[in-house]
Formats: structure tokens, C-alpha cells, sequence
């Protein structure tokens, strides 16, 4: 079983990749998507959203990082494809997912699923651009309003010679609305061979189970389940490797990489904005610990690196405070 890290616009950047694969259990990740509308992109804009291009394509320590490509022009997307390539990502991957309004009304994302014929003639486009010995892989929703055209869809992209298929089961309309429709993956593993990877709803090791048995995926993408439970991969390898999870990261052991991803945030992005991702993670870390809720209250309207430092500080067990203070 393969477990991928989902490419959340905005929310899981090479900062958040390299914390959370430090954690175990992520076989691949997927960056935010690079637009592409009608040229060539320079080389700073793919290292900017994908400063791993620079070590090698991997994370700090090691895990593969493919770069997403959001465009609806094949001619277009084609191009910066072997552009990516050529500064070394070692996988490519088409965005035909995202539901965000001013992504498709500039012809972008799931807006694309109205018409089979124009994502296959995308990914057909990139895959014949790219060296072969580089995946170029799609991410997909099962449509646009409806599930109607989805096989349609897969048996496109199968067509394309894509290398593999993430299906996160719901339609754009139902945005991330229950329910998640796991069956509908299912009926696509029966139309093609591609390999296809299952996505949404994923929130816990016996979801993840559910998910494998319901769809038939021998593969997982984990996209807000991880950011609620960071070490929800190493306990879903785990749980598939040994018949058991193993045990579980607790809010002592939180909060020390709530720390240590701010200061990773101080390296890369202006000092008086580095706190926002901080306080955007335990938006959703407060789903699942309790604890989370109170420490953003404290640091919501602090912008000054000292000051949201301090209440991190406060909030670390003795040990871990000793250590940093040292």
C-alpha cells in the first residue's frame, strides 16, 4: 500500500511537506499547482512553488515530490510539462480537480470536466512532451454538476497514457460536502488498468481500510485527515504492515513541531507573515485536538515573530522548552 500526500492549494507547501514527511509514512507528494494560462513559464516560478527541484525532487528526507500543473490549453500545459522535466521533477501531475471559482472560471480545474475529450487531449499532450521515464499523473473529481460523464473521463486519461489516476469521489457541485461516493472509484478499477489512487474523507486508520476495501485502491492520498492528525500516514503504514497502528502522536508531542514549522516558515516568507500558516494549521489541528483551539485564540492576532515565539514556548512540555531554550 502507497500512501501520497495531497497538493492543498495554499495549505501543504514545501514547508508543510518537509514537516509532515518527517513524520513517516508518505511514499509521494504533490505540490500546489503551477498555473500555466497561454506561455512558457520561467524556471523561478516552478522553483518558488517547488524549491525541492533543487535537492534532488525529494523532501529533507527523501520522499519524492511530483509538480502539479493547472492549465487548459494542451499546447500550453505540454510545454511547461517538459519545462518541469527538465528541471528535474521526477513525476508530473494534472490538476483537474480543483473547485475553486476563479480557478475554473479562467478555464482551470474541475471546469475542464465538462468535456472528456479536452482533459484527454491535455494529458495526451503532456505525456507525449515528457521523457518517458517520468510519470505524468492526473488528479481528477468524478465531474463537474454529476457523476455522468466520469468513466468517460477515466477511460480518457487511460487512453492518454497516463501513469496513474487520484480520484477524490465527489463532483465539483458537492465541493467537500458528504458524502464521499467511494464506490464510484470502484466502477472506474473495473473500466481501465491504470493504476488509480483513492481520495477524500480519509480521517482515520479504519476510514483508510474502508476506503481500500470499498474502492479496491491499493493506494491512498491523504489531504486534511493529515493536517487533523499529522501522523495519521506512519499509523495507516503501520496499521498495513504489522495488523496494528501503533501509537498515536498526543498534544505534547504537537506542539514541538508547531514550533519547529514556524521557524521553518521564518526561513522562507516574510517574518511578519510567517505566523499565518501556523495559525492556519491548528485551525484544522483543533478538529481533532482540543488543545489546538486555545493556543490559537492566544496567537490569532499576534504578527510579531517574538511574540507568537513566546506563547509557542509557553506551550511546549519542559523538556522541549529546555531544549529550545538552549
Amino acid at each position: 500500500m502507497r500512501l501520497m500526500l495531497a497538493p492543498m492549494e495554499g495549505v501543504i507547501d514545501h514547508t508543510m511537506r518537509q514537516l509532515l514527511t518527517s513524520l513517516g509514512g508518505v511514499d509521494r507528494c504533490v505540490t500546489e499547482f503551477v498555473r500555466v494560462t497561454d506561455r512558457l513559464l520561467p524556471p523561478r516560478v516552478f522553483h518558488r512553488l517547488c524549491p525541492e527541484l533543487l535537492a534532488g525532487g525529494t523532501t529533507a528526507c527523501g520522499v519524492p515530490v511530483y509538480l502539479q500543473l493547472l492549465g487548459g490549453q494542451p499546447t500550453v500545459v505540454a510545454d511547461n510539462a517538459a519545462r518541469a522535466a527538465e528541471l528535474g521533477a521526477l513525476g508530473i501531475d494534472l490538476n483537474f480537480g480543483c473547485p475553486a471559482k476563479t480557478v475554473n472560471r479562467s478555464n482551470g480545474g474541475a471546469i475542464l470536466l465538462r468535456e472528456p475529450q479536452r482533459v484527454h487531449d491535455i494529458a495526451a499532450a503532456a505525456r507525449a512532451a515528457v521523457p518517458a521515464h517520468i510519470p505524468v499523473t492526473v488528479k481528477t473529481r468524478l465531474g463537474y454538476e454529476d457523476k455522468a460523464l466520469f468513466l468517460d473521463i477515466v477511460a480518457g486519461i487511460e487512453a492518454a497514457g497516463a501513469n496513474e489516476l487520484t480520484v477524490h469521489a465527489r463532483t465539483k457541485s458537492q465541493g467537500y460536502r458528504p458524502p464521499v461516493c467511494w464506490d464510484a472509484i470502484a466502477e472506474a478499477r473495473e473500466l481501465v488498468s491504470l493504476p488509480i489512487i483513492a481520495n477524500g474523507d480519509i480521517w482515520s486508520v479504519d476510514d483508510a481500510f474502508r476506503c481500500l476495501a470499498v474502492t479496491g485502491c491499493d493506494a491512498l492520498m491523504l489531504g486534511r485527515g493529515v493536517l487533523c492528525r499529522p501522523d495519521l500516514p506512519r499509523l495507516i503504514a503501520a496499521a498495513a504492515i504489522c495488523g496494528e497502528p501503533g501509537e498515536s502522536l498526543h498534544w505534547p508531542d504537537i506542539t514541538p513541531l508547531l514550533a519547529h514549522f514556524f521557524e521553518l516558515n521564518l526561513l522562507h516568507y516574510d517574518a511578519r507573515n510567517a505566523g499565518n500558516p501556523l495559525k492556519q494549521w491548528l485551525v484544522y489541528l483543533r478538529g481533532y485536538f482540543p488543545q489546538a483551539a486555545l493556543l490559537f485564540e492566544q496567537i490569532k492576532r499576534l504578527r510579531a515573530p517574538e511574540d507568537i515565539r513566546s506563547i509557542l514556548q509557553q506551550a511546549l512540555p519542559p523538556i522541549a522548552a529546555k531544549r529550545c531554550a538552549a
